[in-house]
């Protein structure tokens, strides 16, 4: 058995026809195939994300999608690995193939020097846990969008020439965290890649919006209202400065407008000590779980288990 890269062609012609029914979501077919081959043919695609599988000859045994991502800790700049989309087609399971497969791809990954590795579980996380991955903080708040401060403040919708004022609002609040996934030029085109495509929403009409102050952004959300929730979905959020957090909990409210509640995974400290108390709890699907595969990695998943008001991850960090 050999553990070897997938071009996009014979992925979506050999893998995606028997994965659609998990991760299409309310995509069709044909748009599922479409984004997964957009992914691959970006920028961001070329360089940093393989379509892999473990094969024995020329029989596909199992599959998964790899990413690469840089996580800032402290002055350290770690290479991390993402696993996404790992399947084994119904029957050749229960023989260790997908356990054999990762353990392969984070050998080689240890190899090629890198420090850490991470996914989002949906199914069975002991199956990762297994491997060697730990459980992280994965939670979800929700609160009253009528416990928001209702001040009136000016928003807009948020336009192509506002995206450098929103990695400027970005960058902010990484200075305020103890580790962040970091996003390059490509990663931030890939992130509104991804925004576009909304490969990840249920239901829901985008609203990214935006506050300026003067000629400048001081802060955004993205997000999606659902009224079928009854709730505004917020996916990331971010502020210039620290006069410009409080306009985060009325920017909260107006994306909301109508709506009764604002939800979402639970955000990074810096936000979640701008708005009002919330209901938090564990969530049961994309549970962050990572594994450290030098030292500068076992250092930074020791902080990142630490006990924090926020988590570490933005839903548009999800993969």
């Amino acid at each position: 058995m050999r553990l070897q890269r997938i071009d996009a062609e014979s992925y979506a012609r050999d893998v995606l026809p028997l994965t659609a029914e998990l991760w299409a979501g309310r995509r069709d077919f044909e748009q599922y195939v479409t984004h997964t081959v957009e992914i691959a043919n970006s920028g961001y695609g070329r360089r940093h994300f393989a379509l892999a599988g473990l094969f024995n000859g020329r029989e596909l045994l199992a599959s998964f999608k790899r990413y690469e991502r840089f996580i800032e800790f402290g002055r350290m700049r770690l290479r991390a690995i993402g696993i996404g989309a790992v399947y084994t087609p119904p029957d050749r399971r229960g023989r260790g193939y997908a356990s054999a497969m990762l353990a392969m791809a984070l050998d080689a990954a240890r190899s090629e020097g890198a420090d850490a590795a991470y996914l989002f579980s949906d199914i069975r996380p002991q199956f990762y846990a297994d491997l060697g991955f730990e459980r992280l903080a994965s939670r979800a708040i929700s609160l009253r969008a009528d416990s928001l401060d209702d001040r009136r403040i000016e928003v807009r919708r948020l336009e192509e020439a506002d995206w450098s004022g929103v990695r400027r609002c970005f960058a902010n609040g990484n200075a305020l965290s103890p580790w962040h996934f970091s996003r390059s030029p490509l990663v931030w085109d890939f992130v509104r890649l991804k925004l576009r495509q909304a490969a990840d929403r249920a239901s829901g009409v985008p609203a990214n919006l935006v506050v300026r102050r003067g000629r400048s952004i001081a802060a955004y959300v993205i997000g999606v209202r659902s009224p079928e929730h009854d709730a505004f979905i917020l996916e990331e959020c971010g502020y210039a400065d620290d006069t410009a957090g409080e306009l985060v909990a009325p920017l909260l409210r107006s994306a909301a407008g109508d709506l009764r509640r604002v939800v979402g995974w639970l955000p990074p400290a810096f936000v979640r000590e701008r708005v009002p108390r919330a209901s938090v709890r564990r969530r049961t699907d994309a549970i962050f779980m990572a594994v450290a595969l030098s030292k500068a990695g076992t250092q930074w998943l020791a902080s990142a288990r630490e006990p924090s008001p926020g988590d570490g991850v933005w839903n548009t960090d999800h993969i």
